[in-house]
């Protein structure tokens, strides 16, 4: 399950998963507050928080591709926030390869990404 976050500075989208991600996460969740942004005309500058992360279903798979996929030159910053080692090491590992600039977080480190992802 995905959840808006509040509270981020203007510009900043937040969201925190929590549990299996599932297409609904991406149809009703994630693409209706992007696309928001987006017909504002402004850049795509997210905060992802994953305390734990057991994955995603092939739906979900296929949403973040073609989420990526459509909207490829839109994203500014994904600022990754997670304690989760794995997740931490292949962001590192392939982050190239998703579009704009990724930058992973600490829990602790929290405030920092926010921070990141909200500068220019």
């Amino acid at each position: 399950m995905i959840q808006l976050l509040d509270d981020l500075p203007v510009g900043v989208l937040g969201f925190r998963a929590a549990g299996q991600i599932t297409a609904s996460d991406y149809t009703d969740v994630l693409k209706p507050a992007i696309d928001d942004v987006l017909r504002r005309g402004d850049e795509v500058r997210i905060v992802l928080v994953f305390d734990d992360w057991p994955g995603l279903t092939g739906g979900a798979v296929w949403e973040d591709l073609k989420m990526g996929i459509e909207r490829f030159t839109k994203w500014k910053r994904i600022a990754l926030v997670t304690d989760v080692e794995w997740m931490r090491h292949a962001t590192s590992l392939f982050g190239w390869m998703t579009p704009g600039d990724v930058k992973t977080f600490t829990i602790a480190e929290h405030d920092a990404a926010v921070a990141w992802a909200a500068a220019d």
